[in-house]
C-alpha cells in the first residue's frame, strides 16, 4: 500500500464511529447481491477515439443507437452514434459561438423547437466544485440519417440559485420537454430548469429535491413513468406519475466497473444501459425491476434503508444534531473510501 493510501486509510478509521451501520452496496460483475438477474454486457466501445464515455442516451430516431461523448480532456468536442456492436454509426461535431469541451459529462434526448427529436450534451461538470459561475447545455436536432457532419447547436447558459455545483447527470422529461440536472455531491440535489429555455440570457436551476450520494447520471424512462440516479454503486427508481421530485420506488445494485459514469433507458423502458469510461468501456444491460417496469405508481417504496444518507434525512425533514453530524462523518468517510479505492488502483 502507497503512502497516500496508508494516510486516508488511517483517516477512515478515525472517522468509522461516526458511519451508520448501512454501507453503501458493492455490486458485482457476476450479477450477485442486488444486481438484478439477468444483467450482462450488452456491448462494448469499440471506437479508438472513446475513451472517456461519460454520457449515454438511447436515440429517438435510430434503434439500436446510443448517443455518447468524451469527457473533458484533449478531445475534440464530438458526439458518437454507436450502435449495439460497439461501432461508431456518425460523428457530430460540434462547432460555433460558444461551443466548448469543459467538462462534458451529460447527454439525453428531447425535442428541438419544431417538437423534433433532438439531443442535448451537458457541459455541466465543475471539476472545482463549483468554481465556475455557469454551466452549459448544447442542443441539435437528431439526424434523420446517420452520418458524419458539423452542426452549430443552440447554446444554454444556466446558473444555480443556490451557487455553483459540479455535476454529472442530466434528464429530460418526455413528457412536457423539461430539463433536469442532479448535483454530484454528498448532499446532493436534483435542480429543474424553466420551463422554456432561453437562449439568449442565463437559466436559473431551482433546486426542488435531494439525490443520492455522488450521483453520475440520470435518465427518465421512455414513457415518463419513472426516473433513475445512478451513482457509482447503485440506481435509484423514482415514481414519476406525479412530476417531479417522485416518490422513490426501489432500488438496485449496478455491475462493478472501473468508473461507473452514464446511464439511459432502453427504447421499450425495460432495461437501464450502464456505461463506464475507459478504453473499450462495456455497456451493461440491466434489466428494470418487474414491479417498476409494469408502472411505477404501483411499485412498491423502497426501504429507508435503500435511499442515500442524506436523502432520507432531507425527506424526514430533520434538522441539525446528532443525525446530522453522524451523516456528514459518513460522507467524509465514503469519499475517503473512494480516495482509497482510487490510489489503491493506481499503486
Amino acid at each position: 500500500m502507497t503512502k497516500p493510501a496508508a494516510l486516508a486509510l488511517a483517516v477512515l478509521l478515525a472517522l468509522a464511529p461516526a458511519a451508520p451501520a448501512q454501507a453503501e452496496p458493492d455490486p458485482e460483475p457476476s450479477g450477485t447481491g442486488n444486481v438484478p438477474e439477468g444483467s450482462e454486457i450488452l456491448f462494448r466501445i469499440a471506437d479508438p477515439r472513446i475513451t472517456e464515455s461519460s454520457g449515454l442516451a438511447a436515440s429517438a430516431r435510430h434503434e439500436g443507437v446510443y448517443w455518447t461523448h468524451n469527457d473533458s480532456g484533449e478531445h475534440p468536442p464530438e458526439v458518437y452514434a454507436v450502435g449495439e456492436d460497439g461501432a461508431v454509426r456518425a460523428t457530430i461535431t460540434l462547432s460555433g459561438e460558444g461551443v466548448e469541451l469543459r467538462d462534458w459529462e451529460a447527454v439525453a434526448l428531447g425535442t428541438d423547437e419544431a417538437g423534433d427529436p433532438a439531443v442535448y450534451v451537458g457541459d455541466i461538470g465543475d471539476n472545482f466544485q463549483g468554481g465556475w459561475s455557469s454551466v452549459r447545455v448544447y442542443r441539435f436536432t437528431e439526424p434523420a440519417e446517420l452520418a458524419d457532419a458539423t452542426v452549430q447547436p443552440e447554446v444554454f447558459t444556466f446558473t444555480y440559485a443556490d451557487g455553483g455545483r459540479d455535476a454529472e447527470s442530466m434528464m429530460i422529461d418526455p413528457r412536457d420537454g423539461r430539463l433536469y440536472i442532479v448535483s454530484k455531491e454528498v448532499a446532493g440535489g436534483v435542480y429543474a430548469a424553466p420551463e422554456e429555455l432561453d437562449p439568449d440570457g442565463e437559466n436559473t436551476l431551482e433546486r426542488i429535491d435531494s439525490a443520492p450520494l455522488y450521483a453520475t447520471d440520470a435518465a427518465f424512462a421512455p414513457d415518463g413513468s419513472h426516473y433513475a440516479i445512478r451513482t457509482y454503486w447503485g440506481a435509484t427508481f423514482y415514481d414519476a406519475a406525479d412530476g417531479v421530485p417522485g416518490r422513490s420506488a426501489g432500488r438496485i445494485g449496478l455491475p462493478e466497473t472501473d468508473q461507473g459514469e452514464s446511464l439511459t433507458f432502453t427504447s421499450d423502458g425495460a432495461a437501464l444501459l450502464a456505461g463506464t469510461e475507459g478504453p473499450e468501456s462495456p455497456v451493461w444491460r440491466v434489466p428494470v425491476p418487474e414491479q417498476i417496469a409494469e408502472g411505477a405508481p404501483g411499485s412498491p417504496s423502497a426501504p429507508e434503508t435503500s435511499a442515500a444518507p442524506e436523502e432520507a434525512e432531507d425527506r424526514a425533514g430533520s434538522g441539525p444534531g446528532a443525525t446530522t453530524l453522524i451523516l456528514t462523518g459518513a460522507g467524509v468517510a465514503a469519499a475517503v473510501i473512494i480516495g482509497i479505492v482510487l490510489l489503491v488502483r493506481r499503486s
